[in-house]
């Protein structure tokens, strides 16, 4: 069987007469972690977007374990199961406590008994050091610790592929790095993640892969070694010169 979970091939997309996407190629293997890298409005979020089919691609194709996601016939509600998003805002429900935050998706979506939704539930809230805030609000914690609730909300329901776009962008500097172990920790665990990020030092660290987007272009992939020691286009050293 096939080790790839996410295959996308010359997707394009546009928004009016923009072409976001210029015909983007890529594959995600099992227990892969692969960032994006580029500057704002390169297409990375609108890649992940389109891999979660929040957005519908213009022309290429995108599969998930070989099923073609792009078919008309596919329930995006169903694909959602198989896929976790977290975004750049934490997206948390406000009227309900951090513990029914996480526990909703898997007793709602996918039917699963209630108390052992909540053992597992508490279990992913203890590995984040959260498990005494189970009962409190959103509004009661800072931002690092909602987004960590967001990240194990999606973990709960056990996804095939993670996306996150720019999870630490609306962060307090002094609250990434919490967010960021808890990535570290899960890329050792062998969660599979497709990860658009500002953050060099955890993509350098991190990765598997490291794509680099320009203006829609997927410009280069490779190891984090050979794009931040030894990058081959213009473009892509002119980047990692302004980012670092």
């Amino acid at each position: 069987m096939s080790d790839v979970v996410l295959a996308m091939d010359s997707v394009v997309k546009r928004f009016g007469d923009h072409e976001v996407l210029k015909g983007v190629s890529l594959q995600l293997h099992r227990h892969e972690v692969v960032c994006l890298i580029g500057a704002s409005g390169s297409g990375k979020s609108t890649l992940l977007r389109c891999a979660n089919l929040l957005e519908a691609i213009d022309e290429g194709h995108v599969s998930l374990f070989g099923q073609n996601l792009v078919d008309p016939r596919i329930d995006p509600d169903l694909v959602r199961r198989h896929i976790g998003m977290v975004f750049q805002s934490y997206n948390l429900f406000p009227h309900l406590d951090v513990l029914e935050n996480v526990v909703l998706g898997p007793v709602r979506a996918l039917k699963r008994d209630r108390a052992e939704v909540e053992e597992e539930a508490q279990a992913l809230l203890e590995r984040i050091g959260l498990r005494d805030r189970a009962h409190d609000y959103p509004e009661r914690l800072s931002g690092g610790q909602q987004q960590r609730v967001a990240i194990v909300r999606s973990l709960a329901m056990r996804p095939a592929l993670l996306l996150l776009d720019e999870v630490t962008s609306a962060l307090d500097p002094t609250l990434v790095g919490e967010v960021l172990d808890l990535l570290v920790d899960l890329a050792h665990r062998g969660t599979t993640m497709l990860i658009a990020t500002h953050e060099m030092n955890f993509a350098r660290d991190v990765a598997h892969q490291v794509v680099y987007l320009d203006a829609g272009v997927l410009v280069e992939q490779g190891t984090p070694e050979q794009i931040f020691t030894n990058p081959q286009h213009d473009s892509t050293r002119s980047f990692l010169q302004r980012v670092r």
